[in-house]
């Protein structure tokens, strides 16, 4: 009797490094640049302060958690680094900024995430890290939500890095 094996690999947005495995030494471990979230608002509401806050409150759980994973180290980024991020086109569509910015802080992964708001029922969370040397995407994944509030947009990043990132393939 033969056996066939079929194996199917999806790779739209998918983990392409085993960062679940990284426990090595730190200097096997990448050291991180994240660069924030930025909100892109496709829908026909304007964009609210509330939209503002979560922003910052998904920069703030994203560098908690990259910091207690043991996965990575977060590279400071400094004030004036910051600003220049902040004035400068945004990082989803700067045409390899984030790679300059990795460089200048002395990291080896760029790191960055944005939330489309498509309305205030539908919107989705992604977060992107990238090979500071190479370019070449290191994870990409997104998650859908559904609700504009402070709860959804924490439960939908937990899920993006509790089941994608912090996770083997």
């Amino acid at each position: 009797m033969s056996r066939r094996v079929f194996i199917v690999v999806l790779s739209a947005g998918g983990l392409f490094y085993d960062v679940a495995n990284l426990t090595c030494g730190a200097a096997e471990i990448p050291k991180v640049a994240f660069l924030g979230f930025q909100l892109i608002n496709t829908s026909m509401e304007p964009t609210t302060p509330a939209e503002g806050q979560r922003i910052r409150m998904l920069d703030d759980v994203l560098r908690q958690e990259l910091a207690v994973s043991n996965r990575f180290r977060l590279a400071t980024i400094p004030d004036a680094l910051q600003d220049e991020i902040a004035n400068g086109p945004g990082i989803a569509n700067c045409n390899g900024c984030q790679r300059e910015y990795a460089q200048k802080v002395g990291a080896d992964w760029a790191a960055w995430g944005t939330v489309q708001k498509v309305s205030n029922l539908i919107l989705n969370i992604n977060l992107y890290m990238e090979d500071e040397h190479s370019g070449k995407l290191q994870f990409g994944k997104s998650v859908d939500i559904r609700g504009n509030t402070d709860e959804s947009w924490r439960r939908g990043l937990d899920y993006l890095l509790h089941n994608y990132l912090f996770t083997p393939n």
